[in-house]
């Protein structure tokens, strides 16, 4: 089954679910030798594989040991930016700050002085 834009999040679970099984076996792991080197237990594999919910730690170590996280980055890519893209954003900002207007200290033609000269 392709999972896409019309897959219920059910589907795509069990769909999941079945190719992990799948690739388990194709292995030749057994569930417990599987949660052995994913460092997680039994129970959690079993759950899995019946298309539970579980931890996206747990799937990613899951991915690992079953030699699947190289695919991870197709699950999402990372994002690219064009040239021109990051140009309109730059000229969009301010450079800096705009300069607070300061009233003008003059200066005084005493020499400065403590205030408690006497």
């Amino acid at each position: 089954m392709k999972i896409d834009t019309r897959t219920t999040p059910q589907q795509a679970l069990s769909e999941l679910a079945a190719r992990i099984t799948q690739r388990r076996i194709e292995l030749g792991l057994t569930q417990a030798e599987a949660a052995q080197r994913a460092g997680v237990g039994k129970r959690t594999i079993e759950r899995i594989e019946a298309g539970g919910d579980t931890q996206l730690s747990t799937l990613i170590r899951l991915l690992r040991i079953l030699d699947l996280s190289d695919r991870l980055d197709l699950l999402i890519p990372e994002s690219t930016v064009s040239p021109m893209e990051m140009l309109k954003r730059q000229s969009a900002r301010p450079k800096r700050a705009p300069r607070k207007k300061s009233t003008d200290v003059k200066e005084s033609k005493k020499p400065w002085t403590w205030g408690d000269e006497r």
